[in-house]
């Protein structure tokens, strides 16, 4: 494998110039075989360390200072940047198959009816939520155990029982500055939808 495919592209060839012509086109193109890259049946060593190859030649690329006049090339380059460390993140996070909905003889009668809400993320990311809302400890005032807490929020979402250690160890073993993916994806869409809802208040006006 190369790992300086990337560095190869249109997109960077623009960049090294300092070229404004297509920059839009140039971008898309890298996005895409960035996706390539990380979707594509290769060896997942080899294709972080060409993405941190690229990550760095992004961060450290001298574009970033040039004058005003550059400025939109260097937002291309910011996007490219932004781009990569979500892909990053995404190869690092285990791929963990969806939770299991709870099977039982009581599911075709009406005495002990299901769950009416069933978790449909991965195990990992109830994980996430789970332990979050131990430290919070918003409930019984924080004086529930992380023991009980966890087997009643799994009923609450319909899910068999997991080990929560498990996945809490693969949590702790990401390696990004924020090793919490699933609730800082929460925070950002919930900003996100605000940001939304005060956009069409103010269009209502």
């Amino acid at each position: 494998m190369n790992y300086f495919l990337l560095a190869e592209t249109e997109f960077f060839r623009r960049i090294n110039e300092a070229g404004d012509c297509n920059m839009e086109t140039a971008y898309t193109a890298f996005a895409t075989q960035v996706i390539e890259l990380c979707s594509g049946n290769v060896d997942t060593n080899r294709t972080i360390i060409a993405l941190a190859y690229i990550e760095i030649e992004l961060q450290h690329h001298p574009v970033r200072n040039l004058p005003e006049e550059k400025r939109e090339v260097a937002a291309y380059i910011s996007k490219a940047l932004s781009f990569v460390r979500k892909m990053q993140k995404f190869l690092a996070a285990p791929q963990v198959p969806p939770l299991i909905p709870i099977r039982t003889s009581s599911d075709n009668t009406t005495e002990n009816p299901a769950s009416p809400l069933q978790w449909t993320g991965n195990a990992i990311d109830l994980v996430e939520l789970i332990y979050g809302i131990n430290e919070m400890g918003c409930i019984n005032n924080g004086n529930m155990p992380l023991k009980q807490l966890a087997p009643l929020l799994y009923k609450i979402f319909g899910v068999e029982s997991k080990d929560c250690y498990r996945f809490y160890i693969d949590i702790k073993r990401r390696k990004n500055e924020s090793r919490t993916y699933f609730l800082d994806r929460m925070q950002e869409k919930l900003n996100e939808r605000m940001l939304r809802d005060e956009e069409m208040e103010r269009m209502r006006r």
